[in-house]
């Protein structure tokens, strides 16, 4: 069936859910936009007809889940990253100049082929030999190296990332921050906004602590880059990658380490199909103690350059006495058990001692919830160890009902979104948002089909006039062939804005849930999280809903009024300059939300946008 709206025609796959019988995502690469559509000059709705017409000539590719970083090919020797990267890596490298002159049909199709070197076919149905054979008439030529000469160096290239300068990280710990959450700087904003925020680099310094030995848990990796972040004087103590590559991806990053005797590996198991490593967390040892890290960053330098991205640091704890009882150390919110018990469920030998050395530490000061996601069909009590019914138990035993809860909205904010049926039951306005509807401990209500739901998500135009221009879409991997399959979704689409923190145009790859005050001056909660909008990350319900299935590893922590001996969380205006005195919850995003437009599309990672120029002066041509 088709569905016309103001982002185009849309059509809908007769799945009802395609987690169900699912293809997995990097099984076949996403389809290359077509002649048609490269010549179709007006963004949004015929740009997006073209391109789906033409994937009717063939059954559209169903992906299970679209998460913030998938299981492609590297984007290079150094990174290992998605598919989605790979094309901003792609056009950051050879980027397409915006044209103002629009050539006609033909001549733009033999140009675009000649500069970006598509083989671009007239039918989806050409042989084989029909192929081979134009590829062997097409040979370079000098035309086409003349044009290539022509292009100016791209901003995006191996020179974009600018060394910070020294007055760029701090010398002195930032700001007592009373949540310890925290946003990462961002390269190119104003100095005031990076107050209080914090780098890699200053996470990895001395001055949190001597350094003796760390744990990097993480989907995509930059090894020699990684090194580099830790001062000198810490960069060969051991380290220790968890991560869940396989196959050659896991070689590649076996082969970045071996200049680098300090490194070790730990695979994540993954037996559930199209599950990934996606958790992000550090856990660091020092000689003074030991610290947690919980973060929404990849271990590359993309991720801690222009974009927003959040994390929760711990306090530093310290050592427990010899002979203490297993109870010791524990906090009030029981964060040292759950940090054990999810470290537990990777059933690495490799991360035993790492399991003693918390046991071994006094946690007692640590105010937020664990809430991880670990692969697994899960049933009975166990269905409320991981994913959304762990944030619903939570909920559920350390909230209390608000009087008129049903009009305090729920605000879901992330990178990336997967597939979730072809209507808003299957899963989001169901299992889901029961679970994010959830105050105190009265049984289901009516509430929580009445309270509204704001997502946010990058538009089109957020990405274009972005830091980083069109590349930031990269790492936003929201597909044509998921979209098209859940054009209802796009009715609770918001856009991306953060004045307030200086981030507007720094796009998110952090990812927060949050159940504000109609007014939007107060907080019920706050979450910060690795998990995007996905079933893979949060867990779907089977069998009748006797139990759930997890395909992915996710961490995030959540703050709860109760454990801070408060109420409600007054939401803080004015973030940034960070300051130590204030009460007020920092949340990262602008409220109340902004409503997608009229003319607002949300970004759609492999689809060409052409007809505006991105604040480089450059298009998008993923190929």
């Amino acid at each position: 069936m088709s569905q016309d709206s103001q982002h185009g025609k849309w059509t809908m796959s007769s799945s009802e859910d395609e987690d169900d019988a699912p293809a997995p995502a990097v099984s076949k690469p996403a389809e290359r936009p077509t002649a048609r559509a490269l010549a179709d000059t007006n963004e949004g709705s015929k740009n997006m007809d073209a391109l789906i017409r033409s994937s009717q000539k063939s059954d559209p590719i169903p992906i299970t889940d679209i998460k913030s970083e998938s299981s492609s090919p590297a984007i290079s020797s150094k990174t290992i990253g998605s598919e989605a990267r790979q094309a901003a890596h792609s056009n950051q490298h050879n980027p397409v100049k915006f044209e103002t002159k629009v050539p006609s049909p033909a001549v733009k199709r033999k140009k675009e082929t000649e500069e970006s070197g598509w083989a671009l076919s007239s039918s989806d149905d050409e042989r084989p030999d029909e192929k081979a054979s134009q590829t062997k008439r097409r040979s370079p030529s000098p035309k086409r190296k003349k044009v290539e000469d022509k292009r100016p160096p791209s901003p995006h290239g191996p020179s974009y990332y600018k060394e910070e300068p020294e007055e760029f990280f701090e010398t002195s710990l930032p700001p007592e921050n009373t949540f310890r959450f925290y946003l990462t700087k961002v390269t190119g904003i104003e100095k005031k906004y990076n107050n209080g925020a914090l780098h890699i680099k200053e996470i990895l310094s001395p001055l949190f602590g001597t350094l003796k030995e760390s744990v990097q848990f993480n989907y995509c990796f930059d090894i020699p880059w990684m090194v580099q972040q830790y001062p000198p004087e810490f960069r060969d103590k051991p380290v220790m990658i968890v991560h869940g590559e396989k196959r050659e991806s896991k070689a590649r990053l076996i082969q970045q380490a071996q200049p680098y005797g300090h490194i070790r590996f730990c695979q994540a198991k993954l037996d559930i199909a199209f599950g990934t490593h996606h958790t992000k967390m550090m856990l660091l040892w020092y000689e003074e103690g030991f610290r947690v890290v919980i973060l929404t960053s990849n271990l590359i330098r993309a991720d801690w350059y222009q974009k927003t991205q959040g994390l929760w640091l711990s306090p530093l704890y310290p050592r427990l006495p010899e002979d203490s009882p297993a109870s010791a150390g524990e906090s009030p919110t029981y964060f040292k058990r759950d940090l054990v018990e999810y470290l537990e469920a990777y059933r690495s030998p490799e991360l035993a001692e790492w399991i003693e050395r918390i046991k071994e530490h006094d946690l007692s000061e640590t105010r937020v919830y664990l809430i991880g996601s670990a692969p697994g069909r899960y049933q009975g009590a166990d269905m409320e160890r991981w994913g959304h019914l762990r944030l619903r138990k939570l909920l559920r035993e350390n909230t209390r009902p608000i009087l008129g809860e049903e009009a305090w909205p729920i605000i879901g904010q992330f990178s990336s979104i997967g597939s979730m049926g072809i209507d808003k039951t299957k899963w989001l306005a169901a299992e889901f948002q029961q679970t994010l509807a959830t105050l105190g401990s009265a049984k289901k209500s009516s509430a929580s089909s009445e309270t509204t739901l704001h997502l946010v998500y990058p538009s089109v135009d957020n990405v274009r006039t972005s830091l980083e221009g069109y590349p930031a879409g990269g790492s936003l991997p929201y597909s044509i062939q998921t979209a098209q399959r859940q054009l209802w979704l796009h009715s609770y689409f918001h856009r991306w804005s953060s004045e307030s923190s200086g981030r507007g145009h720094a796009m998110p790859h952090i990812k927060t849930y949050m159940r504000t005050s109609p007014d939007f001056t107060e907080l019920a909660w706050f979450l910060v999280t690795s998990a995007n909008l996905s079933k893979a990350a949060w867990g779907g319900l089977e069998k009748n809903n006797t139990q759930i299935m997890v395909r992915s590893y996710e961490l995030g922590v959540l703050y709860l009024p109760s454990a801070f001996n408060m109420t409600k969380f007054t939401i803080q205006k004015n973030p940034f300059p960070a300051t130590s005195s204030s009460s007020s919850f920092p949340v990262p995003i602008d409220l109340p939300p902004q409503r997608y437009s009229s003319k607002d599309q949300p970004w759609i990672w492999n689809i060409p946008y052409t007809q505006a120029p991105d604040t480089h002066g450059n298009v998008w041509v993923p190929s």
